[in-house]
């Protein structure tokens, strides 16, 4: 348990909620990996004027996902590719009995399953509070390209 002595918090802020600003981010996939939305969701935020308020995004999929994980070594991505594929693998003899589009289908939905279909991130001062190491990454489970959506919805104060 920790002491009240080892928590700190800032002085909450107010800003109303005067702007829901909507876009929908096509993105095109090479297969089976993770693709980086980070800048896209950036370029919204300032398209929008957003000041203070709650980004959200959500993929209009369920063999594909989205994710905040870290942005500084590859390795990571690899890994978190290869953990995936363990949970749920995508060959002909896993077992799995939903196969009309192919043996990476069901798995995709089990990845998708595990992963997260929306994200919400808080916008403070027009700027995505993403930490250092973060990134928001779309994760494509199929292992032919596809065609992706994501709507992207600002709710906030605008400048």
């Amino acid at each position: 348990m920790s002491s009240a002595r080892s928590l700190t918090r800032s002085t909450p802020s107010t800003a109303p909620a005067t702007s829901v600003s909507t876009a929908t981010l096509s993105v095109q996939t090479s297969g089976c990996g993770f693709i980086d939305l980070t800048a896209e969701a950036a370029k919204f935020i300032a398209e929008v004027h957003a000041r203070d308020g709650a980004l959200t995004l959500f993929i209009r999929h369920t063999s594909a996902s989205l994710t905040i994980q870290e942005n500084a070594d590859p390795s990571v991505l690899v890994d978190l590719t290869t953990a995936l594929a363990r949970f749920a693998p995508d060959d002909e003899d896993a077992g799995w009995t939903h196969d009309t589009e192919g043996p990476d289908d069901m798995p995709a939905h089990v990845k998708t399953m595990l992963t997260q279909t929306s994200l919400q991130v808080p916008v403070l001062g027009g700027k995505l509070t993403l930490g250092t190491w973060q990134a928001i990454y779309l994760i494509e489970h199929r292992t032919r390209p596809h065609r992706r959506e994501v709507v992207l919805q600002f709710i906030g104060a605008s400048r």
